[in-house]
């Protein structure tokens, strides 16, 4: 059985004044980055290594996993980027519809709750079944995880828990399909 690691970026600008970031970026906050070394620190006292990265083609997931495995070469993918929230990009998230958001963002030109998950779906499985990648990791975002983590039937996040920055989610991947093993905040 392979091994998939996704982490969420660290901390941004965004996430500290409250605004939403799908498809818009803002840069790692100090704190962001001590989060990713911190993150590094862990998974390397875990003994875990990995033969292949991939990134969310925002900087903020780029950034952290160039923290993360520094100098390692990796593939920013566009299937690993967050949710699109249309015109409600950058805006503060007292504009959040009541969860579960469904479709709500369609009509202004972001994505469908579905849609979305089938693109991570889709992006996820379509990196794993790669010859030779056995132990992978793959920076990306907060809502993407979540969905990730629903997608392979996790209770856990139906309660509207948030994913810490830098969390990492542990996902076996055997056979076509990704099931979760574990979900660890290094930085608690």
């Amino acid at each position: 059985m392979a091994t998939l690691y996704l982490v969420r970026h660290g901390q941004t600008l965004f996430n500290r004044l409250h605004r939403k970031q799908g498809w818009c970026d803002s840069p790692l906050t100090e704190l962001g980055i001590e989060q990713a070394k911190t993150t590094r620190d862990w998974l390397r006292a875990r003994g875990i290594a990995f033969d292949h990265a991939y990134s969310s083609t925002s900087e903020r997931a780029c950034d952290t996993l160039e923290l993360i495995v520094p100098g390692m070469d990796y593939e920013r993918v566009k299937g690993l980027r967050e949710w699109n929230f249309g015109t409600f990009e950058g805006l503060t998230e007292d504009t959040n519809p009541p969860l579960p958001y469904g479709d709500f963002y369609k009509p202004f030109g972001g994505e469908g709750e579905m849609e979305f998950r089938e693109r991570l779906m889709c992006t996820l499985t379509q990196i794993m079944e790669r010859p030779g990648h056995l132990s992978v990791l793959c920076a990306t975002h907060g809502a993407a995880c979540a969905q990730v983590l629903r997608a392979c039937g996790h209770e856990t996040l139906r309660t509207g828990e948030h994913m810490g920055n830098c969390c990492v989610i542990t996902l076996g991947f055997d056979g076509g399909d990704l099931s979760a093993k574990a979900i660890d905040n290094p930085n608690d």
